[in-house]
């Protein structure tokens, strides 16, 4: 119920920022709603951008595939069988690039943690020192300043809450690496096998062969305009344009590919 809170009222926040409504922003912001969220937004991680980023490599690198065959005027048989080996290969490689990504930096950020608890352990004095100069020039002073260095100080693990965030900029996280690398295969595959839906419907039916390029086109188009368009939930920017931009880059890569699989169109003939 506490994950479900944080989803609703950041939801919320962000719908009410795009539509620059005042009224809703201030219902998200009621102390209990606050309240409510809070804790279990600190204690989540958000894996939408890496199913987004994802869904977008997926849908781009495959349909790249797709397009650098039908340039060269390859069988459609070998559409298939580069596109699921990209699939897959590029897939598993991006997912665990993204665990080893995620896990290096939890292990960096908890080896800075234990060296800050360490100095304030064994020289507490160096440590107070950095709290009151990163206070003081953030405008505080005198009585405030020494007010604040005391209750940050007073607690352990705000104290060292405090160094990672204001000193070190690190900002708490708690992603999974597993849960992130999942994340990714799973978007990067699903949504990059719709490139070669068409082209495995010819293959087991034989009914759409002639426009099987074509049908591809236009699922891979809309695919690319979803995808785009689901970038709000990362970005807070405008879905039509969000959209539109995803579009513009993905059919720019696919015209790239099928040009040059039609400029060497000709070594694929000699090939074969």
């Amino acid at each position: 119920m506490k994950k479900k809170a944080a989803a609703d009222r950041m939801g919320q926040s962000r719908s009410a920022y795009r539509a620059r409504d005042i009224a809703a922003v201030k219902q998200a912001h009621t102390p209990e709603a606050i309240s409510h969220s809070i804790e279990s937004h600190q204690a989540s991680g958000s894996y939408v951008g890496d199913f987004v980023y994802g869904a977008m490599d997926g849908s781009i690198t495959t349909f790249a595939v797709v397009s650098g065959v039908a340039g060269a005027a390859l069988s459609p048989s070998i559409v298939i069988i580069l596109g699921l080996a990209n699939l897959l290969a590029d897939g598993f490689s991006m997912a665990v690039g993204n665990y080893l990504s995620t896990k290096s930096r939890n292990e960096f950020i908890e080896n800075e943690r234990k060296r800050e608890e360490w100095e304030v352990e064994h020289y507490p004095k160096g440590e107070v020192e950095e709290i009151r100069q990163i206070f003081s020039r953030k405008g505080f002073k005198g009585k405030g300043l020494d007010a604040v260095v005391q209750t940050i100080t007073s607690d352990k693990k705000v104290w060292i809450d405090t160094m990672m965030s204001e000193e070190l900029g690190i900002l708490k996280e708690r992603n999974s690496p597993i849960k992130k690398g999942t994340a990714t295969f799973a978007s990067f595959a699903l949504v990059g096998f719709i490139p070669l839906v068409p082209y495995l419907a010819a293959f087991f039916s034989g009914g759409v062969a002639g426009n099987v390029y074509f049908l591809s086109v236009a699922l891979t188009f809309i695919t690319f305009f979803l995808v785009g368009s689901a970038k709000i939930f990362v970005t807070g920017k405008n879905w039509l344009l969000s959209g539109l931009e995803t579009l513009a880059v993905g059919g720019l890569a696919a015209v790239i590919a099928y040009l040059v699989g039609y400029l060497l169109r000709g070594i694929a003939a000699g090939v074969a």
